[in-house]
């Protein structure tokens, strides 16, 4: 990442970079994995966006020896509500931040837990991993297909431990589910269909003012080109325009294509199709609310069928039906599943409720332990690649090659590559 190289440009992005590298000089390796803080260390984290962040901060709390030592949001009263979540459930009240490189600047924070908006996914972690800080970044961790390559070579050469958010990989129902699947329970997997329903309202046609004070709107764009604030982006419809979010392929794709790659055991398809519209409402959404997508790996395939502004009732989906030549196992939206045979008649199920603790549980002890994650940065950006190639291939008229080999997009598409990476980051914030 670009480090600032003027006054004007400091003003905005203070030294975090720089200081970060002079951190890590100074620390050397014994933060890297492979050198756990020992089995009774305390970790001390830094939560950044109090939305979502709000899910870590209950998460972390029930993580023993964790300490949240630093709360951040741009929003001075999302902090105070976020704050509130937490009161009196630990011994020391954390510091309340705006800029969440106040906790870069601290060396004795050991890692940072990202929940802002995608946009600033792979911006604010690989500035975590240059300051040598642990990272956990909520899904998709990634804006475009060029962040989701980066982020995890510079973790990689980081040597820190970075996880994603893909809670279902740590549910030990799901995780059950998967050893199954993979020891023949449907017999040879052949195919995968994700669904995703939900009711969705109109974001409605909103009008270019001041933000509000409480906002700090240059600091919430981060990485983006400054654009001016409109009242029906904040703080959740930024992900239904281009130019901040991916749409529903972005925010739900992440779960529901990484649990059908994970049970098919993929990484690149060769082909991908998507096609679909905004149908439901005429409004400001510059993303499709309802979609097909389809995800050709040769030897077998994945589909995800998309209505997020219509549930289609009474029809009830699971979140992954996967295909196998003996059968088919549902996966559901909690942490169980169901194994259907040929017949059509139930062979075994099994219902349990969700948390996200095992996952937050996950990146601690491999901070602490260094135990092995549940699913690390290059593997999870392996599912949301397919996320950003379903919004490349809708954008780019429908349908993309891919070379398996690279993953790269195969030559001869020039309409897709615009799409491949943000056209214009902030100065100072090129990834």
């Amino acid at each position: 990442m670009d480090t600032p190289q003027n006054t004007s440009r400091r003003s905005f992005l203070g030294t975090a970079a720089l200081a970060a590298g002079a951190y890590t000089a100074a620390t050397g390796p014994n933060l890297l994995l492979g050198q756990a803080k020992g089995a009774n260390s305390r970790v001390r984290v830094g939560i950044m966006g109090l939305g979502r962040g709000r899910a870590h901060i209950k998460a972390y709390l029930d993580v023993p020896n964790t300490e949240i030592a630093y709360l951040c949001d741009v929003d001075s009263n999302r902090l105070v509500t976020g704050a509130s979540t937490m009161a009196g459930k630990q011994e020391k009240e954390p510091e309340k931040v705006t800029d969440f490189r106040r906790m870069l600047d601290d060396p004795n924070i050991d890692a940072i837990s990202i929940a802002a908006p995608n946009f600033w996914h792979a911006s604010a972690a690989i500035l975590g991993c240059q300051a040598g800080k642990n990272v956990y970044v909520e899904k998709p961790g990634s804006y475009s297909a060029h962040e989701a390559i980066r982020l995890p070579e510079i973790a990689e050469k980081s040597g820190k431990v970075v996880m994603m958010g893909n809670q279902r990989r740590s549910y030990p129902g799901t995780r059950m589910g998967m050893e199954k699947l993979h020891a023949g329970a449907i017999g040879e997997l052949r195919y995968a269909n994700g669904y995703y329903t939900s009711a969705r309202e109109s974001i409605s046609k909103g009008k270019i003012t001041n933000p509000p004070a409480e906002l700090d709107w240059l600091l919430w764009q981060g990485p983006v080109p400054d654009a001016p604030y409109k009242d029906n982006l904040v703080p959740y419809n930024w992900h239904w325009h281009w130019l901040y979010g991916g749409g529903e392929m972005a925010n739900n794709g992440p779960h529901v294509l990484d649990i059908a790659r994970w049970a098919l055991k993929v990484d690149t398809p060769k082909r991908v199709t998507c096609n679909g519209g905004r149908y439901y409402f005429d409004d400001d959404q510059e993303t499709p609310d309802t979609f097909d997508a389809t995800f050709d790996f040769g030897h077998c395939g994945i589909s995800w069928s998309n209505s997020s502004c219509h549930r289609r009732s009474p029809e009830t989906f699971p979140i992954v039906t996967v295909f196998g030549t003996e059968g088919k196992m549902d996966i559901d939206y909690r942490a169980g599943w169901k194994i259907w045979d040929l017949k059509g008649k139930l062979v075994e199920e099994h219902d349990e409720a969700p948390s996200d603790v095992p996952h937050f549980t996950s990146f601690i002890d491999a901070i602490r332990e260094g135990k092995p994650l549940h699913q690390n940065i290059a593997d999870a950006q392996k599912s949301s690649m397919l996320c950003h190639l379903g919004n490349i291939a809708y954008r780019a008229g429908g349908a993309i090659d891919i070379d398996q080999k690279t993953s790269l997009l195969v030559d001869g598409q020039p309409e897709a590559k615009k799409y491949w990476s943000r056209e214009t980051y902030r100065e100072g914030w090129k990834i």
